[in-house]
C-alpha cells in the first residue's frame, strides 16, 4: 500500500516538473529574438546602407558685393552694392550638392579721371567724374561640400563658376573739364556725356567668373562669403589693343532655406 502511494506521488511530482518545464520553455521562446525575423548581429552579414534619395533645397538670399574693375594691375572703379535672389541646391551623396539660381546684382561706383589742363599752367588739373550704375543678372553654378559640426550646425565650402549678364551699365558723367580739354578727350574716342556702356559698345554684357568660398549653416539659416575672379576681357572697343578690363570682387550673403 505504501509503495503504491509513493508511486502515485512520484508520478504527480514528475508531471508537475514536466508541466513547469514546458511552460518555462514556452515563455523563454517569447522573450528570445527570432534570428530569422529580427535584426541580430551576424559578422558574416553585410550591413546595407540607406539608399540615396534625390532632394532639393530652395533658398532666398541677400547680401553685399564689391566689384573691382581692373585694368591689368590697376583698379579703375570700386563698385559697392546689393545682391538679392533665389537659389536651389541639388543634394548629392557624400555631402555634396550643386547650387544654381538667379540673383539681381545692383552696384554703384565712382571713377574720377584727371586731365592736364590745356588752358592753364601745366600743374593745373581738370576733372571728369564717372558715376557708374550697374545692374546684372547673376547665375551661379557652384559645387558645395558640407561638414557636420554639431547637431544642426554645418560648415561648407564651395567652388565653381558664375555667369554675370549685364542688363545696364550706365555712366553718369559730370564733366568739369574746359571746352578745349573736352575736345581733346573726344579726339581720343572717349565720350564726355552720360551713356550706357553696353549700348555704346564699350563693354561686353557677359562676364564669366570663377569663385571660391565657404560659410556656416544653422538649421535653415546660412551665412557665406567668397571671392570671384573675372576670366574674360570686358572691353569691346578698347582704345588700345593691349587694354584689358576684368571684373573681380567679393561678397557676403545671408540665406534662408524655405
Amino acid at each position: 500500500m505504501k509503495k503504491n502511494n509513493l508511486r502515485h506521488i512520484s508520478l504527480i511530482v514528475l508531471g508537475l516538473l514536466f508541466t513547469h518545464a514546458a511552460l518555462y520553455a514556452q515563455e523563454l521562446s517569447r522573450t528570445q529574438p527570432d534570428l530569422q525575423t529580427t535584426e541580430f548581429f551576424d559578422p558574416t552579414q553585410k550591413k546595407t546602407e540607406t539608399p540615396y534619395r534625390f532632394s532639393t533645397d530652395w533658398r532666398i538670399e541677400a547680401g553685399y558685393v564689391q566689384w573691382d574693375e581692373r585694368n591689368k594691375d590697376t583698379t579703375l572703379v570700386y563698385q559697392h552694392g546689393l545682391r538679392v535672389g533665389a537659389t536651389v541646391d541639388f543634394n548629392l551623396p557624400y555631402r555634396f550638392s550643386i547650387q544654381t539660381g538667379a540673383l539681381a546684382t545692383l552696384t554703384y561706383g565712382l571713377n574720377q579721371q584727371h586731365w592736364a589742363s590745356l588752358t592753364a599752367e601745366s600743374a593745373q588739373v581738370e576733372r571728369m567724374n564717372h558715376h557708374i550704375v550697374q545692374l546684372q543678372l547673376t547665375i551661379p553654378v557652384r559645387a558645395y561640400y558640407n561638414i557636420k559640426l554639431w547637431k544642426k550646425l554645418n560648415m561648407f565650402f564651395y567652388a565653381g563658376p558664375q555667369l554675370q549678364i549685364g542688363l545696364t551699365n550706365y555712366d553718369v558723367i559730370d564733366n568739369q573739364t574746359s571746352e578745349l580739354c573736352t575736345q581733346y578727350i573726344q579726339s581720343l574716342g572717349q565720350l564726355t556725356t552720360s551713356h550706357d556702356r553696353y549700348i555704346t559698345k564699350d563693354l561686353y554684357r557677359v562676364n564669366i567668373q570663377f569663385g571660391l568660398g565657404g560659410g556656416f549653416e544653422w538649421d535653415r539659416y546660412r551665412v557665406q562669403a567668397g571671392y570671384d575672379f573675372g576670366l574674360n576681357n570686358l572691353y569691346k572697343t578698347p582704345t588700345l589693343p593691349t587694354q584689358r578690363l576684368n571684373e573681380w570682387g567679393w561678397m557676403v550673403a545671408f540665406g534662408y532655406r524655405l
